[in-house]
């Protein structure tokens, strides 16, 4: 059985983590993440290096947290630069862009133009999420505050209508 190099070791420990294979070829160093992921998943000896990271590996609160905490204060500058780009980005440019916090894309076309919808995950819900684990936020996290003062900003609008 062949042995993993240390760039498709790196990709089994990031896949294992995220379940996303473009994630894990991206973060793991590969110039084209969705071809690279594609490859790698159909070599048994990394199907075998997954299984065998993922079996020791156990899903806890923190890494549900961090899931929650990227889509709470993560950047969607990655986003905006695919909205607000003339021309198509090309594929090698997407690949490294980070859509984490994307939801949804659409592409709209009519005779006599073309848009682009983005819908990004709702900040709010997962700093909600983040604060029903309980705990999740430490006593020093600026998160809790902000999300308390947009509570009462959300309040007061909904009174003075």
């Amino acid at each position: 059985m062949k042995k993993c190099s240390a760039k498709e070791t790196l990709f089994c420990v990031m896949y294992a983590e995220s379940r996303n294979g473009r994630e894990a070829a991206a973060r793991a160093g590969y110039s084209m993440p969705q071809r690279a992921a594609v490859k790698l998943l159909e070599k048994a000896y990394i199907k075998k290096e997954i299984a065998k990271i993922s079996e020791a590996k156990t899903v806890d609160m923190s890494e549900v947290c961090a899931g929650y905490r990227r889509l709470a204060f993560g950047s969607t500058a990655d986003a905006l630069k695919l909205l607000f780009t003339a021309d198509s980005p090309g594929d090698e440019a997407l690949e490294r862009f980070d859509m984490f916090n994307v939801s949804e894309i659409k592409r709209k076309k009519s005779e006599k133009e073309s848009t682009l919808e983005i819908k990004f995950f709702d900040r709010l819900k997962a700093l909600q999420h983040l604060e029903s684990a309980g705990g999740a936020l430490s006593p020093g996290d600026n998160a809790l505050p902000f999300y308390e003062a947009l509570e009462k900003s959300a309040e007061k609008i909904t009174k003075g209508q």
